[in-house]
Protein backbone atom coordinates (compact mmCIF):
# COMPACT_ATOMS: atom_id res chain seq x y z
CA UNK A 1 0.00 0.00 0.00
CA UNK A 2 2.68 2.30 0.62
CA UNK A 3 5.68 3.58 -1.52
CA UNK A 4 8.01 6.27 -2.00
CA UNK A 5 6.09 8.37 -3.53
CA UNK A 6 3.39 7.96 -1.26
CA UNK A 7 0.21 5.94 -1.17
CA UNK A 8 -0.07 3.57 -4.00
CA UNK A 9 -3.99 3.01 -3.46
CA UNK A 10 -6.01 6.27 -2.29
CA UNK A 11 -9.03 4.65 -2.62
CA UNK A 12 -8.30 1.65 -0.28
CA UNK A 13 -7.01 4.80 1.94
CA UNK A 14 -10.17 7.09 2.05
CA UNK A 15 -12.18 3.58 3.11
CA UNK A 16 -9.56 2.76 5.76
CA UNK A 17 -8.97 6.44 7.43
CA UNK A 18 -12.37 7.69 6.85
CA UNK A 19 -13.78 7.03 10.31
CA UNK A 20 -10.28 8.48 11.64
CA UNK A 21 -11.80 12.04 9.56
CA UNK A 22 -14.72 11.03 11.40
CA UNK A 23 -13.41 10.51 14.52
CA UNK A 24 -11.47 14.45 14.73
CA UNK A 25 -14.58 15.95 13.28
CA UNK A 26 -16.91 14.93 16.10
CA UNK A 27 -14.19 15.81 18.64
CA UNK A 28 -13.49 19.35 16.98
CA UNK A 29 -17.22 19.85 17.44
CA UNK A 30 -17.05 20.28 21.26
CA UNK A 31 -14.99 23.72 20.50
CA UNK A 32 -17.17 24.89 17.95
CA UNK A 33 -20.89 26.87 18.20
CA UNK A 34 -23.43 25.03 17.04
CA UNK A 35 -24.06 26.76 13.34
CA UNK A 36 -21.34 24.65 11.97
CA UNK A 37 -22.37 21.47 10.24
CA UNK A 38 -20.24 18.09 10.97
CA UNK A 39 -20.26 16.92 7.49
CA UNK A 40 -18.30 20.42 6.51
CA UNK A 41 -15.57 19.17 8.47
CA UNK A 42 -15.49 16.00 7.57
CA UNK A 43 -15.59 16.89 3.39
CA UNK A 44 -12.85 19.26 4.31
CA UNK A 45 -10.90 16.55 6.29
CA UNK A 46 -11.57 13.79 3.95
CA UNK A 47 -9.37 16.75 1.38
CA UNK A 48 -6.77 16.81 3.91
CA UNK A 49 -6.54 13.05 3.93
CA UNK A 50 -6.32 12.86 0.24
CA UNK A 51 -3.73 15.37 0.20
CA UNK A 52 -1.97 13.49 2.83
CA UNK A 53 -1.88 10.30 1.15
CA UNK A 54 -0.46 11.86 -1.64
CA UNK A 55 2.43 13.58 0.32
CA UNK A 56 3.31 11.00 2.63
CA UNK A 57 6.94 9.62 2.48
CA UNK A 58 7.23 5.93 4.34
CA UNK A 59 11.29 7.12 4.06
CA UNK A 60 10.05 10.03 6.64
CA UNK A 61 10.14 7.86 9.77
CA UNK A 62 6.64 8.49 11.22
CA UNK A 63 3.59 6.60 11.14
CA UNK A 64 1.29 7.48 8.50
CA UNK A 65 -2.15 8.12 10.65
CA UNK A 66 0.24 10.18 13.16
CA UNK A 67 0.97 12.49 9.68
CA UNK A 68 -2.74 12.11 7.99
CA UNK A 69 -4.32 13.10 11.69
CA UNK A 70 -2.10 16.28 11.18
CA UNK A 71 -2.76 17.03 7.44
CA UNK A 72 -7.20 16.01 8.59
CA UNK A 73 -6.56 18.31 11.04
CA UNK A 74 -5.30 21.52 9.51
CA UNK A 75 -7.79 20.87 6.34
CA UNK A 76 -10.39 21.34 8.75
CA UNK A 77 -9.08 24.00 11.00
CA UNK A 78 -8.07 25.84 8.06
CA UNK A 79 -12.24 25.67 6.64
CA UNK A 80 -13.22 27.10 10.06
CA UNK A 81 -10.82 30.07 9.34
CA UNK A 82 -12.59 30.85 6.05
CA UNK A 83 -16.15 30.42 7.75
CA UNK A 84 -14.99 32.63 10.27
CA UNK A 85 -16.30 30.40 12.49
CA UNK A 86 -16.48 32.10 15.88
CA UNK A 87 -18.87 35.49 15.33
CA UNK A 88 -17.79 38.20 17.86
CA UNK A 89 -21.14 37.93 19.91
CA UNK A 90 -19.86 34.57 20.47
CA UNK A 91 -17.08 35.85 22.11
CA UNK A 92 -18.76 39.06 23.90
CA UNK A 93 -20.86 36.46 25.60
CA UNK A 94 -18.35 34.22 26.51
CA UNK A 95 -16.36 37.35 27.86
CA UNK A 96 -19.24 38.55 30.00
CA UNK A 97 -19.36 35.19 31.91
CA UNK A 98 -15.03 35.51 32.73
CA UNK A 99 -15.96 38.73 34.29
CA UNK A 100 -18.83 37.45 35.81
CA UNK A 101 -16.76 34.32 37.01
CA UNK A 102 -13.64 36.92 38.29
CA UNK A 103 -16.06 38.97 40.25
CA UNK A 104 -17.82 36.25 42.41
CA UNK A 105 -14.71 33.92 42.57
CA UNK A 106 -13.21 36.97 44.53
CA UNK A 107 -16.38 37.81 46.39
CA UNK A 108 -17.01 34.54 47.10
CA UNK A 109 -13.52 32.61 47.95
CA UNK A 110 -14.52 29.58 45.62
CA UNK A 111 -15.87 28.72 42.27
CA UNK A 112 -19.27 30.15 41.52
CA UNK A 113 -22.26 28.02 40.75
CA UNK A 114 -24.04 28.46 37.34
CA UNK A 115 -26.83 29.62 39.41
CA UNK A 116 -24.99 32.36 41.32
CA UNK A 117 -23.86 33.09 37.83
CA UNK A 118 -27.08 33.34 36.47
CA UNK A 119 -27.82 35.82 38.98
CA UNK A 120 -24.39 37.81 38.36
CA UNK A 121 -25.77 38.20 34.76
CA UNK A 122 -29.33 39.34 35.66
CA UNK A 123 -30.58 36.32 33.50
CA UNK A 124 -32.69 33.27 34.44
CA UNK A 125 -30.60 29.78 34.57
CA UNK A 126 -32.08 28.47 31.56
CA UNK A 127 -30.91 31.74 29.51
CA UNK A 128 -27.47 31.23 31.14
CA UNK A 129 -27.57 27.62 30.29
CA UNK A 130 -28.15 28.47 26.84
CA UNK A 131 -25.43 31.18 26.29
CA UNK A 132 -23.21 28.63 27.47
CA UNK A 133 -24.34 26.18 24.76
CA UNK A 134 -24.19 28.77 22.13
CA UNK A 135 -20.92 29.69 23.04
CA UNK A 136 -19.72 26.11 22.98
CA UNK A 137 -16.52 27.50 20.02
CA UNK A 138 -14.95 28.82 23.50
CA UNK A 139 -11.72 28.52 23.58
CA UNK A 140 -8.63 29.18 26.30
CA UNK A 141 -6.72 31.48 23.67
CA UNK A 142 -8.47 33.88 21.27
CA UNK A 143 -6.76 35.39 18.32
CA UNK A 144 -8.12 38.84 19.63
CA UNK A 145 -5.66 37.96 22.54
CA UNK A 146 -2.62 38.86 20.89
CA UNK A 147 -4.07 41.94 19.05
CA UNK A 148 -4.02 45.35 20.87
CA UNK A 149 -6.58 48.04 20.72
CA UNK A 150 -4.60 49.61 17.88
CA UNK A 151 -2.66 47.87 14.39
CA UNK A 152 0.25 47.06 17.16
CA UNK A 153 0.76 42.96 16.52
CA UNK A 154 0.99 40.58 20.17
CA UNK A 155 5.15 39.70 18.80
CA UNK A 156 6.11 43.53 18.18
CA UNK A 157 4.70 44.38 21.84
CA UNK A 158 7.23 42.04 23.12
CA UNK A 159 11.06 41.52 22.23
CA UNK A 160 11.46 38.20 21.37
CA UNK A 161 14.83 37.11 20.57
CA UNK A 162 15.51 36.14 17.04
CA UNK A 163 15.19 32.45 17.39
CA UNK A 164 12.66 32.52 20.05
CA UNK A 165 10.08 30.58 18.80
CA UNK A 166 6.55 31.69 19.72
CA UNK A 167 4.74 28.32 20.74
CA UNK A 168 7.61 27.89 23.29
CA UNK A 169 6.79 31.39 24.40
CA UNK A 170 3.30 30.05 24.85
CA UNK A 171 4.02 27.00 26.44
CA UNK A 172 6.40 29.03 29.44
CA UNK A 173 7.08 26.74 32.36
CA UNK A 174 5.23 29.59 34.26
CA UNK A 175 2.34 29.35 32.14
CA UNK A 176 1.79 25.56 32.11
CA UNK A 177 1.97 25.74 36.38
CA UNK A 178 -0.79 28.62 36.66
CA UNK A 179 -2.62 26.25 33.84
CA UNK A 180 -2.22 22.89 36.04
CA UNK A 181 -3.27 25.07 39.28
CA UNK A 182 -6.27 26.72 37.17
CA UNK A 183 -7.26 23.19 36.05
CA UNK A 184 -6.94 21.69 39.56
CA UNK A 185 -9.19 24.58 41.30
CA UNK A 186 -12.02 23.67 38.73
CA UNK A 187 -15.55 22.33 40.31
CA UNK A 188 -14.78 18.25 40.12
CA UNK A 189 -17.40 18.01 37.44
CA UNK A 190 -15.74 19.99 34.91
CA UNK A 191 -11.89 18.96 35.84
CA UNK A 192 -12.97 15.39 35.03
CA UNK A 193 -14.81 16.25 31.40
CA UNK A 194 -11.80 18.30 30.29
CA UNK A 195 -9.77 14.83 31.21
CA UNK A 196 -12.15 12.92 29.34
CA UNK A 197 -12.03 15.02 26.20
CA UNK A 198 -8.69 15.99 26.38
CA UNK A 199 -6.75 13.66 27.65
CA UNK A 200 -8.57 10.56 27.31
CA UNK A 201 -9.75 11.19 23.50
CA UNK A 202 -13.84 11.14 24.27
CA UNK A 203 -16.16 12.83 22.56
CA UNK A 204 -19.04 14.85 23.51
CA UNK A 205 -21.67 11.75 23.16
CA UNK A 206 -18.91 9.41 24.73
CA UNK A 207 -18.69 11.85 27.84
CA UNK A 208 -22.14 12.19 28.10
CA UNK A 209 -23.17 8.56 28.64
CA UNK A 210 -20.07 8.43 31.52
CA UNK A 211 -21.60 11.44 33.03
CA UNK A 212 -25.09 10.32 33.13
CA UNK A 213 -26.08 13.73 31.18
CA UNK A 214 -27.17 14.72 27.73
CA UNK A 215 -24.39 16.22 24.74
CA UNK A 216 -25.51 19.61 25.06
CA UNK A 217 -25.32 19.69 28.87
CA UNK A 218 -21.62 18.61 28.07
CA UNK A 219 -21.39 21.32 25.72
CA UNK A 220 -22.28 23.89 28.64
CA UNK A 221 -20.13 22.45 30.79
CA UNK A 222 -17.16 22.43 28.57
CA UNK A 223 -18.31 26.10 27.77
CA UNK A 224 -18.32 26.99 31.14
CA UNK A 225 -15.02 25.21 32.25
CA UNK A 226 -13.34 26.97 29.61
CA UNK A 227 -14.43 30.52 31.01
CA UNK A 228 -12.84 29.31 34.36
CA UNK A 229 -9.54 28.74 33.13
CA UNK A 230 -9.38 32.14 31.08
CA UNK A 231 -10.74 33.71 33.93
CA UNK A 232 -7.59 32.36 36.25
CA UNK A 233 -5.23 32.80 33.71
CA UNK A 234 -5.48 37.05 33.34
CA UNK A 235 -2.59 38.16 33.08
CA UNK A 236 -0.41 35.06 31.86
Amino acid sequence: MYTASGLSDKEQCIKEYAPLVKRIAHHLMVRLPSSIVVDDLIQAGMMGLLEAAGRYDELRGAQFETYASQRIRGSMLDELRQADWMPRSLRRDMRRIEAAISKLQQRLGKPPSETELAQELGMPLTEYQHMLFTSRGAQLVYYEDFHSEGEEDFFERYDFDSDANPLEVLQDERFRGALIKAIGNLPERERLLMGMHYEQDMNLREIGEVMGVSESRVCQLHSQAVARLRSSLKGH
